[in-house]
């Protein structure tokens, strides 16, 4: 029987210009590992508004679980306001304060008892010490640790990287990133991705990295191997969520035993499927996933 998964963090609206939709990488993660026939929970808190009632229906229809996501009687549900560039490429602007800056934990570890479970968590969630506190608390009873950056300034701060980088098993980050952690943790020293991945990878003592770098695909990086791929190429419909896709496919391939290679393939596979399409959760095909 599979472990669980926990997917903790923040449960947002994205609002773009024509409209909103249902979002934040936890829920996109967990809906697509949910899809791979994994058990999740989805950890946040939403407002006792009606955002937060619509987002918990909305969530029901993805046929996801809602009883560890709670509810706050004071903080409004998450809003993100979503700009796309020339290039297609996303910006965010995150309300804050929000529902999700106050996940209780002790909710959460009555209703998962003494069940081993893994953990999914990033950094932008952390930006409360009420919300950074329950996930530390569920950091000390996880088994497997994945750790997506995802460095939204200027909530993710180096501090909250560094911490979280050094409880991690499994870390996802884009070219951009690891920039930044270079500068922040490695004394700014540059050069070829999979060099900066390595040291990274040995600073941390890391079990996996994964370095997605868009059109160019992405690579994972151990101790003793290192695989690349070039992605696949798709007409680009939305690209919000296609990282979080990427990830659940690398976590269900990892999880599963899967070489490195083809842990690489399906990863690249599910992050191009989701950008092809419209919206983070779009419905698998009834024959299979693409």
């Amino acid at each position: 029987m599979k472990n669980s998964i926990v997917c903790f963090g923040e449960i947002v609206w994205d609002q773009f210009k024509d409209a909103s939709i249902l979002g934040g990488a936890p829920l996109n993660v967990a809906y697509h590992l949910h899809a791979a026939g994994w058990p999740v929970h989805i950890v946040s808190r939403v407002g006792d508004d009606e955002l937060g009632w619509k987002t918990l229906q909305a969530i029901k229809k993805l046929g996801l679980p809602v009883t560890t996501i709670q509810q706050d009687s004071d903080l409004p549900t998450g809003r993100v306001l979503v700009t796309l560039d020339v290039n297609n490429e996303p910006s965010f602007e995150i309300a804050a304060p929000a529902a999700w800056d106050t996940i209780q934990a002790e909710p959460v570890l009555s209703q998962l008892a003494d069940a081993p479970f893994h953990l999914l968590f990033g950094t932008l969630a952390q930006r409360n010490e009420t919300s950074r506190s329950a996930l530390h608390r569920l950091l000390k009873k996880a088994d497997t640790t994945f750790y997506d950056v995802n460095l939204r300034p200027p909530y993710t701060k180096p501090e909250l990287v560094h911490a979280s980088l050094q409880v991690a098993n499994v870390v996802k980050v884009n070219r951009e990133e690891l920039m930044s952690l270079a500068d922040w943790f490695m004394e700014g020293k540059k050069g070829l991705i999979e060099d900066m991945g390595r040291d990274l990878l040995v600073s941390f003592d890391l079990s996996l990295l994964a370095v997605t770098d868009g059109e160019r695909g992405a690579q994972l990086i151990t101790r003793d191997e290192r695989v690349e791929h070039r992605g696949f190429q798709v007409k680009v419909a939305d690209p919000v969520g296609s990282g979080d896709a990427f990830f659940a496919g690398l976590i269900n391939g990892y999880l599963s035993g899967l070489p490195l290679a083809d842990c690489l393939q399906q990863a690249n596979r599910q992050g191009a499927w989701v950008a092809s399409q419209q919206g983070a959760t779009p419905a698998y095909p009834q024959t299979g996933k693409e």
